[in-house]
């Protein structure tokens, strides 16, 4: 996940001033990418960040006025490169296939090394209030992740897509949560288990009464 920091020109950044590069501001991006999804964001502190990025403090702040400013602009360049990488797998893949693939790279994510989790995830879990703009920004990518994930259903021809799509993201909530407390490997199966049951259900008429919106 923290390769994902690099940010992409995509149209998750319309609406969205992006700031000029700056090598000083890429460093403490990247360092403070690193740290965050390694040991946490809220036991890495301003100064280990600038110190780890041989920067001064007056520099730190001239490029990110909080802490928390810098929390959203690494989950904003973890999100823009996640983007980056669907449009290519939508151009490879469609239909049923497309599905799959979501699947598998679900897999491939949790099978890596060095692998402590979903970077949206663990940020919740460190900010509570649901208003922050922490939390704004992983709600934000959760939804877009949901609708990546119905549309991919619905191209894929299931009659009710947002139900599946639903199902998809709980299983990988789990399965990138259960990887990294658990067993890899028992998750990656659990998981593909429960994708093949949903592309299996694609074609299939929806369950009287099921949710879908």
């Amino acid at each position: 996940m923290t390769s994902a920091a690099r940010t992409t020109s995509n149209k998750s950044n319309v609406g969205r001033s992006l700031p000029k590069r700056s090598e000083p501001r890429e460093r403490l991006l990247a360092t403070a990418s690193e740290l965050f999804y390694t040991e946490g964001i809220n036991t890495v502190g301003v100064d280990r960040i600038v110190s780890a990025s041989n920067v001064t403090l007056a520099t730190f702040y001239r490029h990110f006025p909080s802490k928390q400013a810098l929390v959203v602009c690494y989950l904003r360049a973890i999100h823009d490169h996640l983007v980056g990488q669907a449009a290519i797998l939508a151009e490879r893949f469609h239909g049923s296939d497309l599905v799959a693939e979501l699947g598998a790279e679900v897999i491939g994510e949790i099978g890596r090394p060095g692998y402590r989790g979903c970077a949206f995830i663990n940020a919740a879990s460190e900010f509570e209030d649901p208003a922050s703009p922490v939390r704004i920004v992983v709600a934000e990518h959760r939804q877009w992740y949901y609708e990546r994930v119905r549309r991919a259903f619905a191209d894929a021809g299931h009659s009710s897509p947002a139900n599946p799509a639903r199902n998809f993201v709980m299983l990988r909530d789990g399965a990138v949560t259960a990887a990294y407390l658990d067993s890899a490997a028992s998750a990656k199966r659990t998981f593909k288990r429960g994708v093949d049951g949903l592309v299996w259900s694609i074609g299939i008429e929806t369950i009287p009464g099921s949710d879908d919106d």
